[in-house]
């Protein structure tokens, strides 16, 4: 599942939507079309996203308060202050749009099913890293505008408002994935049978976001914007971020008593930021802005966050082997 120092088969094809997107670009009234039913996608890919959350995994881990508060604060608090705090050396290497991306990204919330996967493989508490990783990503869609509207917009547009892009996002995001929890005892057995067919399809919403984001970006002169050393200080950007916040996520759960296996669930969790989510999120809250620049660097992060992570993952799961059991939570 895991393929160490090695692109898999979805970060090749998201490199060959960029170059699609490059030379052949949607625009103009099918560029519309094409949104319109990357919308509908989104729609149905979290209204599976619903359906896969257990009734048990939700009772078991929202107990378990003091993981998903320390997970919340590395996700919401952390991130962001370490990214605003690199403005002074970002900013002028990245260009503010780049920046912008850069911020945006430490803004967004948690992944989904990376964070479960890796905390299984490692054999932490499944049952927590299902609900802090699906609650950040709720939490999320209401603390990401705000965010984005205090540090990125407050200045450059003093009359934004969140409230519009927040019901936006809630009702793309939020309202298909509570139709797909109230439906799960009908819906999810169906997905259990054709796993390959959800996980294609996953995957395929998130390309087609992509490639959708990246044509308008590339309409708008992406690549004459950026170059080649620009993109290297974005990849030590990410991997800088990454490795503070991976110590951090480490360290401080030991500091703070909490045992192996809610350590490893909350080194998971803490860590990753979503792509799934990210770029819907930025094709409505970027609205009119070049928005291959804005999301650039979650695809970089993301990247770079599984390959770390598969490497951490596979390394804990031989050290814990005899002492933490793995439970399944997804039914």
């Amino acid at each position: 599942m895991l393929k160490l120092f090695a692109l898999d088969r979805f970060t090749i094809l998201l490199v060959v939507m960029v170059i699609l997107a490059t030379i052949v670009p949607v625009s103009g009234e099918p560029a519309e079309i094409f949104r319109v039913v990357t919308n509908v996608a989104i729609a149905i890919l979290f209204f599976l996203h619903g359906a896969k959350l257990s009734r048990e995994a939700i009772v078991k881990g929202i107990l378990h308060w003091r993981l998903h508060a320390l997970v919340f604060a590395f996700t919401f608090i952390v991130f962001p202050a370490l990214g605003l705090l690199a403005k002074p050396i970002l900013l002028p290497l990245l260009g503010q749009q780049l920046y912008w991306g850069f911020l945006f990204m430490c803004f967004l919330p948690s992944t989904v099913q990376s964070s479960i996967a890796f905390t299984s493989v490692a054999r932490g508490n499944v049952a927590a890293a299902v609900c802090s990783a699906s609650f950040s990503n709720l939490i999320g869609m209401f603390i990401t505008p705000v965010l984005v509207s205090f540090f990125i917009f407050g200045r450059s547009q003093h009359n934004y408002d969140p409230t519009s892009s927040i019901i936006e996002i809630a009702l793309l995001l939020l309202v298909p994935f509570i139709a797909g929890q109230l439906l799960r005892s009908y819906v999810y057995p169906y997905m259990q049978k054709v796993p390959n067919i959800v996980k294609a399809f996953d995957q395929s919403t998130i390309l087609m976001v992509v490639y959708g984001a990246f044509s308008g970006a590339v309409v708008a002169g992406l690549w004459h914007q950026i170059n080649g050393l620009t993109l290297l200080y974005l990849v030590i950007a990410c991997s800088s971020i990454l490795t503070i916040i991976m110590l951090l996520a480490y360290f401080v759960p030991k500091w703070l008593g909490f045992n192996r296996a809610d350590q490893i669930a909350i080194f998971f969790c803490g860590s990753k930021k979503t792509l799934a989510s990210g770029v819907p999120m930025a094709q409505i809250l970027f609205a009119g802005q070049p928005l291959g620049m804005i999301v650039l660097p979650i695809m970089i992060f993301h990247q770079i966050q599984l390959m770390v992570c598969g490497i951490i993952a596979n390394h804990w799961s031989r050290q814990n082997k005899p002492e933490i059991k793995s439970s399944s939570v997804m039914e």
